[in-house]
């Protein structure tokens, strides 16, 4: 610090059960055990994402054998603008506090993760809430004068420890407090495997901020740029399709074909590779040079393959008896080799996740019954289970209804699923053919294809709505093209926006299309023992 007279002040930033008050105590504890003078404030929030847990510590520059009895006075609460380091465990959170004006870019140092713990809000939107990364990394780069930004979450996991540590570790390497490594050690302690584990979560962060210093000082001394990021790696192609299809759409389609192979077998990746190059056949028509990059191409790559792979209980069975699984679920709860760990799996299937394994007579008779049921005021048929995949009957049973994928082509959502991505297929192909922009717009349509259920249902109802309604009418009418991609991509947008429809609907209407059909609806009466209805005799 150039002025040794003022305390260093940080704010600690966490959410909640995240161990922000052990990370306040250890950094007092540390200052003590270096003879430093320190004093920490605590605002704790609510638990998890509806608040953050923030603490406030400064502490002295000069030690205490250095003051001549005088005791330093600390304030309570940090000022805007006079912060000395933003510590946070969460990106989202790092914003929020320098948008409260907290930090500012000629006196604040940043440490802060990278890793993101989603918002009620961000997964509430139909289509990707995400706030974006980028933004606020570069809110933080425009905000601090120099900043530590490190994956804590991804180091907590490789450690088996609590992020505090992490955050313990970030602190002593980045040199901000004048305390040495092993005052922050000794505060950790050495006995038991709690410590073992914080002591090298402690270290991977130490290691990591150092290297990061050390990478500033070079680059500023050599004027060098930085490094740029390595390119993202992807699962191989086969070779007949590297050959086939361009370079561009390689990337996505590698992972779409690996998807689906996995998902089924190599014949439905072969029906994967067969649809798309329907579409980049229909994409050369209209665009023979590649001017757009063949990102047609490359959307339905990705929206294919997802929607080729839907979820059902067949997969369900297969991702939760998977030895990856059960080894991330010893992980997370810190299990040793000689400790017995019991996981009780819950699954509630019901009558459609029955019926789409079975043939389609038999489909229809199953969900016939269960409807009658609905109309008699009953509760649609379910069947809860618990299964404990520890046990050997538990994994058996799932690994046996997993086997039944071999079925699956036979069942009576399959061919349905089958059916509506042809359609969906088919008008992309034409569309494209005559317009490559009213053709890419309905591609990206497969964006509301997601989830499950009910959720899963209204996301195919929708897209073909939009298809019939908004774009397929420029088959015949090639000069309302321009006109009917905006109308395509203000419907889709409306679609993501607003789970309940009615923008959706708005947004047909304004573009002259019928909104969504309403749907039937059963009203269930039920019967209250408590209410008693009291007869009056007439005057």
């Amino acid at each position: 610090m150039s002025n040794n007279t003022q305390p260093i002040s940080l704010l600690l930033c966490a959410l909640g059960g995240e161990g922000g008050g052990i990370l306040t105590d250890w950094l007092v504890e540390a200052a003590r055990h270096a003879g430093y003078a320190a004093q920490a404030t605590s605002i704790p929030g609510v638990a998890q994402r509806t608040g953050a847990t923030t603490y406030y510590m400064e502490v002295f520059p000069v030690p205490m054998a250095e003051l001549g009895g005088r005791k330093p006075v600390f304030g309570l609460n940090p000022l805007p603008g006079r912060l000395d380091a933003l510590v946070s465990s969460e990106l989202l959170e790092t914003g929020r506090q320098i948008t409260n004006g907290l930090a500012s870019d000629s006196h604040t140092l940043v440490i802060t993760s990278s890793a993101r713990a989603l918002t009620t809000g961000e997964k509430m939107v139909m289509g990707d809430g995400r706030r974006d990364a980028a933004e606020l990394i570069d809110l933080v780069n425009t905000h601090s004068r120099a900043r530590h930004v490190l994956d804590m979450a991804a180091l907590t996991k490789q450690a088996g420890t609590v992020v505090s540590a992490v955050m313990l570790g970030a602190i002593a390497g980045s040199g901000l407090l004048p305390f040495a490594r092993q005052d922050f050690e000794a505060v950790i302690g050495t006995g038991g495997a709690s410590a073992q584990a914080s002591l090298r979560g402690f270290s991977l962060a130490f290691d990591a901020v150092q290297a990061q210093r050390a990478q500033a000082a070079y680059v500023e001394q050599v004027l060098a740029p930085e490094p740029a990021p390595a390119e993202p790696t992807t699962l191989p192609l086969p070779a007949a399709l590297e050959r086939e299809f361009p370079p561009a759409v390689h990337p996505l389609m590698s992972l779409g074909h690996a998807r689906v192979c996995e998902y089924q077998n190599a014949a439905y990746g072969t029906h994967y590779a067969a649809r798309l190059r329907r579409v980049l056949e229909a994409e050369k028509r209209t665009d023979p040079e590649g001017s757009h990059g063949w990102s047609t191409t490359v959307e339905m790559a990705r929206w294919v393959a997802l929607w080729m792979a839907f979820d059902d209980i067949v997969l369900v069975a297969d991702l939760k008896s998977r030895a990856s699984r059960q080894a991330r679920v010893r992980s997370e709860t810190k299990a040793g080799n000689d400790d017995l760990l019991r996981v009780y799996d819950h699954f509630k299937p019901g009558a459609p996740e029955f019926a789409a394994m079975l043939p389609e007579g038999l489909a229809r008779r199953v969900l016939a019954w269960d409807r009658k049921r609905v109309a008699t005021g009953k509760a649609p048929w379910a069947l809860p289970l618990k299964i404990g995949t520890h046990s050997v009957l538990g994994m058996l049973a799932l690994r046996g209804l997993a086997a039944t994928k071999r079925l699956r082509p036979m069942g009576s959502r399959f061919q349905a699923e089958q059916v509506l991505i042809d359609r969906w297929l088919a008008a992309v192909v034409q569309l494209t053919s005559i317009h490559w922009q009213l053709g890419h717009e309905v591609a990206l349509c497969g964006r509301l294809i997601k989830g499950y259920g009910s959720t899963n249902e209204r996301g195919k109802d929708n897209l073909l709505h939009i298809i019939d309604h908004l774009a397929l009418p420029a088959l015949s009418d090639p000069a309302s093209s321009v006109q009917r991609c905006r109308a395509v991509a203000a419907a889709r947008t409306a679609a993501l926006s607003d789970e309940a429809g009615k923008a959706l609907d708005l947004a047909l209407q304004q573009h002259g299309a019928p909104a969504r059909p309403v749907k039937a609806q059963p009203i269930r009466w039920q019967h209250n023992p408590r209410l008693k209805v009291k007869a009056v005799a007439p005057h």
